[in-house]
């Protein structure tokens, strides 16, 4: 196994490679970039000028890149006249912003639960309507889809369990051939040993008309009363 190598941080000579490179990392960027705004709730702005000049920007806020640019300026010459207590308060109002963020979230899932909507007027309530119908959609989509797979399955196992049947099927009617040549066999031997008597073993056997069951029966033979007269058993020969 390879062991891949640490790639050198230094600038690449070749003008392909360069931009090839420029190209994979710029996108990686805007992708993480991405990632960390919505794994985060972050406003997330980049600016990227390429060797050539060309101006590259990513922005996840609908205002764009200029409403982030115009954010950090303010909030850059705020911190220059900033005193610790003003920071504090900053921080303190930032925490206050997110306690009412998620003490909304929790009223608006107690509402999707059907409690707290005494205060809530016709459109906050059309909307809540809204919003339990597109989830109940999307659950029933998901269900059927899922019946869907398993009777799939189902169907699947269905077929492989008839094709076992059909091959088992063909076993016994081989097995059932096999034992009528048998009979046909042991009655031509008992025929050139002179023929069934009384006195001779009898071999009987039954070929079933169901292929499920068959059942060989050899019964004993019938003693004569006198030693000298009976008669040699038949060799069976096939």
């Amino acid at each position: 196994m390879m062991v891949r190598g640490k790639t050198v941080i230094e600038k690449i000579e070749s003008t392909t490679s360069r931009q090839v490179t420029f190209s994979k990392r710029k996108s990686g960027l805007f992708k993480k970039a991405k990632e960390l705004g919505i794994l985060c709730d972050a406003q997330v702005g980049i600016v990227l000028f390429s060797n050539t000049g060309r101006l590259y920007e990513y922005s996840n806020s609908n205002s764009g890149t200029k409403s982030i640019i115009e954010r950090y300026q303010k909030v850059k010459e705020g911190q220059q006249f900033m005193s610790a207590s003003d920071e504090a308060k900053l921080w303190q109002a930032e925490g206050e912003r997110l306690r009412q963020q998620l003490h909304n979230l929790q009223d608006n899932h107690r509402q999707l639960l059907g409690h707290n909507l005494s205060g809530l007027g016709l459109e906050d309530l059309k909307g809540l309507e809204s919003q339990l119908e597109i989830s109940l959609h999307n659950i029933r989509l998901t269900k059927d889809q899922l019946m869907i797979d398993e009777i799939e399955k189902s169907n699947k196992k269905g077929i492989l369990v008839h094709q076992e049947n059909m091959e088992l099927h063909k076993k016994l009617n081989i097995i059932r051939d096999d034992y009528v040549v048998l009979q046909n066999k042991l009655n031509e031997q008992t025929e050139l040993n002179g023929g069934i008597t009384s006195s001779s073993t009898n071999y009987n056997f039954i070929a079933p008309e169901d292929v499920n069951s068959f059942d060989l029966k050899l019964s004993l033979p019938q003693h004569a009363e006198s030693d000298d007269d009976q008669p040699e058993s038949p060799t069976l020969g096939f």
